[in-house]
């Protein structure tokens, strides 16, 4: 026996209807885009953050996991603060230039740098 079943077991309550299967979930997450064709934005951004400056990238298409990754990675690489929130990277201080040449050595291509 699997040390997963029972697991599995408690995500339903129990049917007395003997032909009753339960509904099993694809634990596949969203199918990752290649990275040479993610088209990600990186913006600054001082508003609503008390007058503190952020970088922001947005536009990454995956799973959650794959988005929470590339943050940390870059988090560690710049030496800042951080997170990762509703589908965008948020890193502390103004890191764009750096930013674009972390994702193009990870082999995301098309990176832009927008605003000002």
């Amino acid at each position: 026996m699997n040390k997963e079943d029972w697991k599995d077991k408690l995500k339903f309550a129990y049917s007395t209807n003997p032909d009753f299967k339960p509904e099993v979930e694809d634990d596949n997450e969203e199918s990752s885009v290649d990275a040479k064709n993610q088209r990600l934005r990186i913006g600054l951004e001082k508003k609503h953050r008390g007058g503190k400056t952020v970088s922001l990238i947005s536009g990454f298409e995956g799973s959650e996991s794959e988005l929470k990754e590339l943050g940390r990675y870059i988090k560690s690489k710049c030496g800042g603060g951080g997170s990762v929130k509703d589908g965008e990277i948020i890193i502390q201080g103004d890191f764009r230039d750096r930013i674009i040449n972390l994702l193009q050595e990870k082999g995301y291509k098309n990176v832009k740098k927008t605003g000002g």
